[in-house]
């Protein structure tokens, strides 16, 4: 047996692993040395646009009580707001330098809920809560919130919180990283779905578009869901960005400042040399965990899809999650659609939303995503989730597919889910090819042919 520990949202699994088991990690990638420094060299050298100073000057000189917003992402993504990492600071002080009037900081949830207060003041630095700074969560199903801006050609009517609208300056942060929808994260993506009304998920996020192969993790040409959120920004207006890339430490590994286009596409080309992970022969037992973003059952399936890839059919994947939100499932309409998997299965479920008697409800998409992992398990779903906060009546109370890894053990947090795991890979024959896949949610597996 060899040690190993497993990441378990901010703690770790400590485990005992099979001598044969192979660990599949994301290639070791040089963080920044001085990040600091690199975040404000980006905003006086940005790509693609003047420096941050001057448009922060020309719009000032036009409106001396300008208004500004910056976007920022919730905490299910691990981008650096704060500490000498922390990108949000710098643009707070070039900001107050330009003498805008007001800022407000601008969370974009999206369909999530709203951050608590003590969540805020644990990811934002001190500078986020100064005199003359506001944070706000959007709330996609607050109407008088929301401004109707037009419809895209797939005929989306575009809905996008107003402050941001309103806003003279319109910034907008996030992390570059895989998303098993729109090929990758940050750029437009703040914007949509982070900003928009959740009738706008309708077609964005709708079941044709989620049954479309294109729109998967790393597929860029093409991808509808990218597409369609791109095409949103561009009506709600971008002023600058600034998107970070990230190593498996979560350590900044790149700073990219600017056009919404040409700085986003400079991050993912970085993102795409640093993230996938080769592997050879499919295996029969993958093992991961749901990383930053598994916060709940609704965020766990990033990582399921990314796992499955290195599953060979009718294989087992092994799922540690330590679900942190207040609801360990996720919210009432993810909850409404979830039991579909386990009454249908996969492929009649999605059938179900494809066909035109279904109605839409929100957040259906993720049943979608399950749906393709299990559709690689196999019909026995061969999906083990290792999750304390739910699991025994728990488990079966919301229809959750799959099997339920802490049957028969008893305990609570940390320890209760390392029992679950070790017991799992007890079980593990040595004929067994076994890999464990390091980075959860943030490698993408790919098979070399």
């Amino acid at each position: 047996m060899k040690r190993f520990e497993l990441e378990f949202g901010e703690e770790t699994l400590r485990l005992q692993l099979p001598d044969h088991a192979e660990i599949l990690t994301l290639p070791a990638v040089a963080p920044l040395q001085h990040p600091a420094a690199t975040i404000r060299h980006a905003l006086q050298h940005p790509i693609g646009k003047p420096s941050l100073a001057e448009i922060v000057r020309a719009k000032v000189q036009h409106k001396p009580k300008a208004h500004a917003v910056i976007v920022i992402s919730d905490s299910t993504r691990p981008v650096p707001y704060r500490g000498e990492q922390g990108i949000l600071e710098p643009l707070l002080e070039v900001l107050r330098a330009g003498q805008v009037e007001s800022v407000e900081i601008l969370v974009a949830t999206g369909t999530h809920r709203p951050m608590t207060d003590a969540e805020l003041r644990h990811m934002l630095p001190p500078a986020a809560f100064a005199p003359g700074v506001t944070v706000t969560n959007h709330r996609c199903t607050e109407t008088a919130e929301l401004r109707h801006i037009g419809r895209t050609v797939r005929g989306t009517e575009v809905w996008i919180n107003r402050h941001y609208l309103d806003a003279d300056i319109k910034i907008l942060t996030g992390l570059v990283e895989p998303h098993f929808m729109a090929g990758v994260s940050g750029g437009a993506k703040s914007i949509c779905p982070g900003l928009v009304g959740e009738q706008v998920t309708y077609i964005f996020h709708g079941a044709a578009m989620m049954a479309d192969a294109r729109a998967d993790s790393l597929s860029l040409e093409g991808n509808p869901c990218r597409e369609e959120s791109r095409a949103v920004a561009g009506m709600a207006g971008v002023d600058f960005i600034v998107n970070v890339t990230i190593d498996r430490n979560k350590q900044v590994t790149g700073v990219f400042a600017g056009d919404l286009d040409q700085a986003h596409r400079a991050a993912t080309e970085k993102a795409l040399s640093e993230v996938v992970i080769p592997f050879g022969q499919h295996y029969d037992i993958v093992v991961t965990h749901t990383g930053f973003v598994g916060k709940n059952h609704y965020q766990a399936a990033k990582a399921a899809v990314e796992a499955a890839r290195a599953v060979t059919p009718g294989g087992q994947l092994i799922l540690a999650a330590n679900l942190t939100d207040p609801d360990p499932v996720g919210g009432p309409n993810y909850k409404r659609v979830l039991p579909l998997l386990r009454q249908l299965g996969p492929d009649a479920a999605e059938q179900k939303l494809l066909s035109a008697d279904w109605t839409f409800v929100p957040e259906q998409w993720e049943l979608q995503m399950w749906a393709r992992v299990f559709r690689r398990l196999g019909p026995t779903g061969r999906f083990i989730l290792c999750a304390p906060q739910l699991t025994g009546e728990k488990f079966h109370e919301h229809g959750i597919h799959g099997h339920d890894g802490g049957a028969g053990l008893a305990g609570a947090g940390r320890e209760f889910a390392e029992a679950m795991v070790q017991r799992l890979l007890h079980r593990v024959q040595p004929h067994q090819r076994l890999a464990i896949l390091a980075d959860g949610p943030y490698g993408v597996p790919r098979h070399r042919r």
